[in-house]
């Protein structure tokens, strides 16, 4: 009985939890994420040559979300710690799994230019599994209220980290991390169960 009362709290809890942020724009489990930031467009990771011969081309949210199922996780800044240590790695280690669940694509997003992300992905050596994206601006994160200010840290406004499936253009799941240094609830594995 407890048990059930316990799970009836924490439906209606997520279902208000939905409403309220479907009600500012923001998004949610249920939401649209596209939707939730209109108008907000991504910076594939590259070159400066490569932005240079793309005259800077953004990439539409419809673009990467639309008839696609994707796991998208953000964090705080490339060349961090836990981002560079744990984050990454463990979506790079995981990249089969995903797919085998009919994931198409694997996408990181952070408040860093493309150029910054770029370096970082190839450090990593990480490109050849997950897709990077920049939010150079921090509109993306913003718009789905994950922005955070890191000024103590000498990083500025960034991103909490997070994660979350979404299958063409729905969330999901939806996991944001309490402190940024954490990371218990946005890694692969548990992702993988959610899927």
């Amino acid at each position: 009985m407890a048990s059930a009362l316990a799970r009836r709290a924490r439906g209606s809890a997520a279902a208000a939890a939905a409403l309220w942020g479907a009600a500012r724009g923001f998004a949610s489990v249920g939401s649209d994420i596209v939707s939730a930031a209109p108008g907000v467009s991504l910076q594939k990771a590259r070159s400066w040559d490569e932005g240079v011969a793309t005259k800077f081309s953004t990439t539409p949210l419809k673009d990467i979300f639309y008839g696609k199922k994707v796991v998208i996780f953000g964090l705080p800044g490339a060349y961090t710690g836990v981002c560079s240590q744990a984050h990454v790695p463990s979506y790079k280690n995981n990249i089969d799994k995903l797919k085998a669940k009919g994931i198409d694509s694997v996408i990181c997003v952070a408040v860093n230019d493309p150029y910054v992300l770029n370096g970082w992905a190839e450090k990593l050596q990480a490109n050849d599994a997950i897709e990077f994206y920049g939010d150079f601006d921090g509109s993306f994160h913003k718009s789905l209220d994950l922005e955070i200010d890191l000024s103590a840290a000498l990083l500025g406004r960034r991103s909490h980290r997070w994660s979350a499936f979404v299958d063409n253009g729905k969330i999901k799941s939806f996991n944001v991390e309490e402190a940024p240094s954490d990371f218990k609830v946005s890694s692969a594995e548990v992702i993988l169960d959610q899927i």
